[in-house]
């Protein structure tokens, strides 16, 4: 049973506790509630355990303490939060929806709590960054010297992984900033999306391939050679095999499924081997002579990739100062990436003008 009941006086709604004190009834939920911290981190706890048990081992207290916990909060929200099961316990609906809730203000306590311990020991703050691998290699380090440069006390954390995996991490925010992709199969609410820039794909070999002696290679000329690709599930793997698909030619049967661009180059350098890689690692890689580029235009291109952020989510001021940074760093880096891609191979470059995407240009 509820610890509040309502009554009418006048036009007012009166919230009246079991200690008679009167509550506005505009007051927050969670305030008449009394809402406790260790409530939020029982649900995450039960919820990655999957017994009332272990989450009370963890939070060192006791079952009996875990389970009145439980009790009084499904009591005052009126709803049941996990159903009762012969082993173990999982979440209902209304469970999920709270549980998701109280891992954001867990995190955003954790969050303000290393705020105030960097502010305390002279530093700036401290920003998580996550990006697809593209821009990771071209746009983060110009970036992060930026940063370094105007706020050297700020601490920076970068993790490079595909967009489905960033975009659940900004959801559990984990990150505070993400440069990638918005597809449709990802939720897009409280989401906020700003274009950097198209993706170009490209063939790379490397130098002194035989190849590279061919004027204008066509895709049967490339049917029968080894290619490294992407895993399977990917996009660009996908859009690797509708391309031979489209052109009326047998996907390839000699692969080799790799995401590792160190692993890539390396292959590159020990064989004849031809990987399909983004243009701009491609241009970085063939600066330093470690990879060329074939003279040929690939139409499996990606789709463009931005800056995504939670507008649910304030931004601290390390993560302002960064998203900054990547703003002046995209402004010239895309630029010089476009310029030496027409530079090195005017025909993928041409792909820029003729198979720019359109399905990334917003949420």
């Amino acid at each position: 049973m509820s610890d509040y009941f309502f009554y009418r006086s006048g036009q007012i709604d009166i919230l009246l506790d079991m200690a008679n004190r009167t509550v506005p009834a505009s007051t927050p939920w969670f305030v008449r509630a009394r809402l406790k911290t260790r409530q939020l981190m029982l649900l995450v706890a039960i919820e990655d355990e999957g017994n009332i048990h272990r989450a009370a081992e963890i939070l060192s207290i006791s079952q009996p303490s875990a389970s009145k916990l439980l009790k009084d909060l499904e009591d005052v929200l009126g709803v049941p939060l996990f159903e009762r099961l012969p082993r173990g316990m999982r979440p209902t609906w209304y469970g999920e929806a709270m549980i998701r809730h109280a891992r954001i203000v867990l995190s955003s306590l954790t969050q303000a709590g290393g705020e105030l311990a960097a502010l305390k020991s002279g530093r700036f703050g401290e920003v998580s960054v996550g990006a697809i691998i593209g821009p990771a290699l071209c746009l983060l380090p110009q970036a992060v010297a930026l940063v370094a440069q105007q706020h050297p006390d700020v601490r920076v954390q970068i993790t490079v992984e595909s967009s489905d995996v960033l975009m659940e991490r900004l959801r559990q925010n984990k990150l505070d900033i993400m440069v990638g992709r918005v597809f449709e199969t990802h939720d897009k609410t409280n989401l906020s999306y700003e274009v950097l820039s198209d993706e170009l794909v490209c063939a790379v070999v490397r130098p002194g391939h035989p190849m590279l002696g061919h004027p204008a290679l066509t895709l049967k000329q490339l049917e029968t050679v080894r290619w490294i690709v992407p895993p399977m599930g990917s996009v660009l793997r996908h859009r690797f095999d509708l391309m031979f698909q489209e052109a009326g030619i047998g996907i390839p049967s000699h692969l080799i499924e790799a995401s590792s661009i160190t692993f890539i180059t390396k292959m590159l350098q020990q064989s004849d081997c031809v990987a399909v890689v983004p243009a701009d690692i491609a241009g970085y890689y063939a600066r330093f002579g470690m990879v060329a580029t074939l003279p040929i235009r690939l139409s499996c291109t990606m789709d463009a990739f931005g800056i995504i952020l939670r507008n649910d989510w304030l931004l601290s001021p390390a993560a302002k100062v960064m998203l900054t940074a990547l703003r002046a760093a995209a402004q010239s880096t895309y630029q010089t990436v476009r310029e030496t891609i027409q530079s090195t191979h005017p025909a993928v470059a041409h792909s820029t003008q003729s198979d720019k995407s359109t399905s990334a240009q917003g949420l």
